[in-house]
């Protein structure tokens, strides 16, 4: 490990030298030096707040620093907006991609030429040339005459690689790249940014995902509150560490101690169905106890609790509260009931991004605080949200400021709080630390560890085993559309999860 990176010179690739930016009061970049050699997967890890994309952003021009240099093959770089940025081969791929959904595949790759032309383009030579961009990368199969929407988001991300290669982009910045890609999508990313990686293109990796991190990268860079903590190579440091280094502490408490105390079963589905997403699927769930529902993207998993939440029409099931049927046609009714879901994508489901902390949070149990008057006692209300932000440690300037201020691991937690407002007893979580950091994710667990000490059911939906294994008393595992097995806490490990959702057996 190395306490701060010295100057490389023109063996660096991307060199950036004793960073500083402030956002109002806000030090979000401290003297932050950051290095990449050319032909390397480097990973770039920390906390949400940790000043990654910040960083990113000054070195691609999309924030301008305070103070510092940077140098690009050894040479000075003045880089003030994206365009300077990408005149430097610097090309970032976000998780919303860049593309023109409406073009085609070929037009949206070159598209920076096409603004650059006159009035003729000769179609046929553009099509084959983007032909040949796809091909060199191993995806020759992606008709280049197609819209981009169209298309899988795994081949919209390689077309936004495509059009970075076309850039004669020298520099790759991928910020949580897979957050919307499933596992054989994702190895399919990995394999590219590999071979690109053989080519000398230089590659910045972010990612809350510490398995891909270790999969892919050569070397790692950790920052904490806006500080460089340390470099090192990847074959160098292990999983506990580089936690220990991000946020202070070990692997052993990632997934918090609890002691299950499991009731009578208090929520039960029979025989759902909708479609052929979902199949004959049964489960009940006990007071007190984390159900964990595993499986592939594409497993029905998403599918099969919307349906039963009302989000989702079903054709066929019964659902029982406490042995007693049901009827649930809108998640109007699931919350009457008191059924809560907090869902997969919180920026479009799960939070009002645009209203305040305020709003998002009490959204679901206005009449608590609405008088004889339908005016709402603003006193009572903003205790209440600040009991709930202290609760769930929200990190807020002001409960007045819009939800999109907040870090992501802190919006989500302002979706668990409207869900909580909504007093549910049995709660869904689908991908609860889905896009959150480290710190944010032992947050979350131990909220829900409080939850089912109260005696709340908890089903929750996770792509990551090692969520799953850590938080789950029980575990049902879906392949395509039903229910493949169900696995008791003794059996919840990586082989017999893995075995079930691709149809092995146990």
């Amino acid at each position: 490990m190395q306490e701060a990176p010295e100057a490389a010179g023109k063996d660096c690739k991307v060199e950036m030298r004793n960073i500083y930016k402030t956002f109002g009061g806000v030090k979000a970049l401290q003297d932050v030096s950051f290095q990449v050699m050319p032909g390397e997967i480097h990973a770039l890890v920390g906390e949400n707040g940790a000043g990654k994309s910040t960083l990113m952003k000054v070195l691609s021009g999309a924030t301008s620093m305070d103070t510092g240099e940077i140098f690009i093959s050894g040479e000075k770089a003045n880089i003030h907006s994206p365009k300077d940025g990408i005149n430097k081969g610097i090309s970032v791929i976000y998780q919303e991609f860049a593309l023109f959904s409406s073009l085609t595949v070929a037009e949206n790759i070159f598209i920076d030429r096409l603004s650059n032309r006159g009035k003729f383009i000769n179609w046929k030579k553009l099509r084959q040339h983007a032909r040949d961009v796809l091909e060199s990368l191993g995806f020759g199969s992606i008709p280049v005459g197609k819209a981009v929407s169209q298309l899988s988001v795994a081949h919209q991300q390689v077309v936004e690689i495509c059009k970075a290669l076309a850039r004669e982009s020298s520099i790759l910045i991928l910020d949580e790249p897979t957050a919307v890609l499933a596992a054989s999508e994702a190895e399919h990313l990995f394999k590219l940014l590999e071979a690109l990686r053989d080519k000398g293109v230089s590659i910045v990796y972010i990612s809350h995902r510490l398995d891909e991190v270790f999969r892919l990268s050569d070397r790692i860079t950790v920052l904490k509150d806006g500080q460089y903590v340390c470099t090192c190579d990847a074959s160098e440091i292990d999983k506990d560490q580089l936690v220990s280094l991000m946020i202070g502490r070990t692997l052993e408490s990632y997934f918090p101690h609890r002691e299950s105390k499991i009731g009578q079963t208090v929520f039960k589905v029979e025989n759902v169905n909708r479609g052929t997403v979902v199949k004959d699927v049964s489960f009940e769930v006990h007071e007190g106890e984390i159900l964990g529902i595993s499986g592939l993207v594409g497993s029905g998993r998403t599918e099969t609790v919307r349906a039963i939440f009302g989000a989702d029409h079903r054709d066929s099931g019964k659902v029982f509260l406490s042995g007693n049927q049901i009827k649930i046609k809108s998640p109007q009714n699931a919350v009457r009931h008191g059924i809560g879901l907090l869902p997969e994508d919180r920026k479009s489901h799960g939070i009002l991004l645009n209203l305040p902390i305020r709003h998002n949070i009490t959204l679901t149990r206005l009449k608590s605080f609405t008088g004889f008057f339908k005016t709402i006692a603003k006193k009572k209300e903003t205790m209440y949200i600040n009991e709930m932000v202290d609760k769930l440690t929200i990190k807020v300037g002001s409960i007045e400021h819009d939800v999109s201020s907040l870090s992501g691991g802190n919006q989500q937690k302002v979706a668990i709080a409207k869900l909580l407002a909504s007093d549910c007893k049995i709660v869904i979580f689908d991908e609860p630390t889905r896009g959150v950091d480290v710190g944010a994710k032992i947050e979350i667990y131990k909220i829900m560890n409080t939850l089912v000490a109260q005696d709340y059911a908890v089903v929750m939906i996770s792509s990551e085993m090692m969520e799953i294994i850590g938080m789950c008393d029980r575990v049902i595992v879906m392949r395509e559309g039903a229910i493949a097995g169900e696995l008791g806490k003794d059996e919840i490990n990586e082989q017999n999860l893995i075995n079930y959702s691709m149809g092995v057996g146990v």
